[in-house]
């Protein structure tokens, strides 16, 4: 349904590609046999099997910047982590760290987070990259884990640096690189309600210079809610050419395919939120599976043009479709019987994504101090086309607080509500530097300068909206290194976010813009195996979309909102057998100033937001996970531990009518590697069958927790 891109990248890219292609030939003539030796960018180092803190985060500022160093929160997830906890979704590793809370997900069809009470919009979330490239423009199947290496959470504004964004912050995740050293590996696993999953990893040396990974799983499961069965495939290629000793280039590739039916979750029924048993589907099961792709290619040429300065040149496109039919409780419904009926929606979503990044970095002495000099450039294109059609009251459903019974009332797909098309272009310049002032003070400064421009064609009436708008995103903070361990930082910056969409009467909403000031401290224990953070901030933020519409077409700017908040994180070794995870989080959300109200659809008034809460953000969460490792006596390994999590009371909805009470979890997890090349693993979540809500959008909308569940799986490496 997309166009092609054209105006604006497309001779961006075409002269990126020619670039590139110039590049490449010119240092492949010259090009040598380098064998085992590669560039420590290209090789993403082993660890010894116990990592859970991470020295550095490649997003936080591009240039590899000690962790201890940087004036922001940074919380990073390791393999060693998602291995342990056995994270197969970015879902599964939400709770692992502070001020990260869960938002509606469009019925399961893709990831969407907050970070500091800030989701971004209130359909496709906030930004989220992928090595460091926009990854959550247009419609994303829910981030799978069987590729990724780490997970970065950066705390704070990063639009410095990445332009458009959050300012709670923003999630980069790492993908797995190629290695030059053979290595292999599949893993099984089988769990509770008919749940399987199969995984191949596999890396090593194609030719002297060339080394080659794929990552491929495949999941089938029925699933705890019935007829919400689901399949998934990923395969994701990447390779890495070294070109010379001081140039490579690389690509990273993955396709990724999910099926499964669109899940709003149960209904409250008379305001009492468990009155539905948790397994009951409140859909259509006729309907189908609603079927999203995903095709991303990213290609990055990297040289070093000295020991102190480096080239690199990035290429991203992305592919996303979203296809299915799903009947379903209308938002805003109060249901206080024992039948509900249903709306069916048919969704055709496509769009396509390109962005080009080029960026020289390196160092200097300047005026008697040291000089981390960043500076880049970035362009993109972003191209969707909407098409839904809805026919009301298509399905009824009785007896929905014991055994469902469907009844269809009307058949077909409706008539088309929305038939959109939207072009986003985007340009953008930026610069940073990181000076060290003396041996323990250190300043970082960025700025980031983006002129955006966005055309939205309604295809039902033949308007058409055009807005522009141009935003310089400033970033300053300032460390000192107290010691050899401890740090202190302090940091403010501003973020942007424009909004898509229009309102009911057919006008462009103004960008998001945000404010954040924060400060805390940092450890680092003396062997570098144990690392904490304690940091305490505020987020100011105006033009803020809130839902309004009860058919979900139009939203609302809210006005301004305001976070504040104390978080704690600690991730590491404690003994030669003990490596632990812990996380506290206290967050005051609230709207502080409310332009025009929203409309209560229960009662049909107007509600002032001032002093409501943000949606689904907890005050108090909590977590922590432990994990024992020693050896056997024949050898091998044994590892055994378990996690608790617990989240707070959260408002259930934008106007706060309603609040979701807190809950707490216990999950188990033990491995036992009876030789090298194999290893058992026995995971429990949810120990003891805790029913909770884990994010609603309202009362007709709630997302039941998983119950317990158990998971066998087994690892073997050749």
């Amino acid at each position: 349904m997309c166009a092609p891109p054209t105006r604006l990248v497309r001779p961006v890219l075409y002269a990126g590609l020619g670039a590139l292609a110039a590049c490449t030939n010119a240092w492949a003539q010259t090009a040598q046999p380098v064998g085992d030796v590669v560039l420590p960018t290209v090789q993403v180092q082993e660890t010894s099997g116990t990592q859970y803190y991470q020295l550095d985060a490649s997003g936080a500022t591009r240039t590899g910047t000690p962790l201890r160093e940087v004036p922001q929160a940074v919380r990073v997830l390791p393999r060693q982590v998602l291995d342990d906890v056995e994270a197969v979704r970015l879902d599964d590793t939400l709770d692992l760290v502070s001020g990260v809370s869960r938002q509606n997900n469009f019925g399961g069809t893709w990831d969407n987070i907050a970070i500091r009470g800030f989701s971004g919009h209130e359909n496709t979330g906030m930004s989220l990259l992928r090595n460091g490239f926009s990854s959550n423009r247009g419609f994303n199947a829910p981030r799978d884990m069987a590729n990724v290496e780490n997970v970065e959470f950066l705390k704070g504004p990063s639009a410095a640096l990445y332009g458009n964004s959050e300012p709670g912050g923003t999630v980069n995740i790492v993908t797995k690189k190629p290695q030059f050293k053979a290595s292999h590996g599949v893993e099984f696993y089988a769990g509770t309600h008919d749940s399987y999953r199969t995984a191949l990893d596999t890396t090593g040396p194609i030719g002297a210079n060339l080394a080659y990974r794929l990552n491929v799983a495949a999941e089938d499961k029925a699933g705890v809610r019935d007829h919400v069965d689901s399949e998934r495939q990923l395969v994701a290629p990447a390779l890495t050419w070294v070109l010379s000793e001081r140039s490579f280039l690389s690509y990273d590739g993955e396709y990724l395919r999910q099926q499964a039916p669109l899940d709003r979750g149960i209904v409250a029924v008379n305001g009492k939120l468990h009155a539905v048993p948790r397994e009951n589907f409140l859909g259509d099961p006729n309907d189908g599976d609603v079927t999203q792709e995903n095709h991303t290619h990213q290609i990055t040429l990297e040289h070093e043009l000295s020991e102190q300065w480096r080239g690199r040149l990035g290429i991203a496109y992305k592919r996303s479709t979203l296809e299915g039919t799903s009947s379903e409780v209308k938002p805003f419904v109060d249901v206080t019987g024992d039948s509900v009926t249903l709306r069916r929606r048919y969704r055709d979503y496509a769009s396509d994504d390109l962005t080009v990044q080029g960026e020289l970095q390196g160092q200097l002495e300047l005026g008697g101090m040291r000089h981390t000099v960043l500076v880049g450039a970035e362009a993109y294109r972003f191209d969707t086309d909407v098409l839904m059609r809805q026919l009301n009251n298509a399905m009824r459903i009785d007896n929905i607080r014991n055994t469902p019974v469907y009844t269809t009332l009307a058949s077909g797909s409706g008539a088309v509500i929305t038939n959109r098309s939207e072009t986003q272009d985007n340009t953008a310049l930026f610069v940073q530097d990181e000076i060290q002032l003396t041996d323990r003070w250190k300043l970082l400064a960025g700025l980031r300068y983006d002129r955006f421009e966005e055309t939205i064609d309604n295809h039902l009436n033949g308007s058409t909206v055009e807005q522009t708008h141009s935003a310089v995103s400033p970033r300053i903070g300032v460390t000192y290194l107290i010691d050899r361990q401890w740090s202190w930082y302090a940091a403010a910056g501003q973020s942007f976010r424009p909004n898509t969409g229009t309102d009911a009467n057919g006008n462009a909403f103004d960008p998001e813009k945000g404010r954040a000031l924060e400060t805390g401290v940092k450890f680092e224990s003396a062997d570098k195996r144990l690392g904490a953070t304690l940091s305490v901030f505020q987020i100011d933020k105006e033009n803020v979309l809130t839902g309004s519409d009860p058919n979900g077409v139009f939203s609302i700017a809210a006005g301004e909102v305001r976070s504040r908040g104390i978080e704690f994180d600690l991730s590491g070794k404690l003994s030669q057998n003990l490596r632990v995870s812990a996380s506290y989080a206290w967050l005051d959300t609230e709207v502080t100033k409310d332009t025009g109200g929203a409309v209560d659809w229960w009662t049909g008034q107007v509600v002032n937001l001032e002093g409501k809460p943000l949606a689904n953000v907890p005050t108090h969460s909590a977590s922590l996970f432990a994990m024992w490792e020693a050896p056997l006596a024949d050898g091998g390994l044994w590892g055994a531990g378990g996690g608790v999590t617990h989240i707070g009371e959260r408002s259930g909805n934008y106007i706060d009518t309603f609040t979701l009470p807190a809950y707490t979890t216990v999950k188990l997890s033990a491995y036992w590697q009876m030789v090298r090349q194999l290893r058992l693993t026995l995971s429990v979540e949810n120990l003891f069958d805790r029913e909770y809500i884990a994010s609603s959008y309202d009362r007709s909308w709630l997302t039941p927790g998983e119950p317990r569940t158990v998971t066998l799986g087994a690892h073997y490496k050749f």
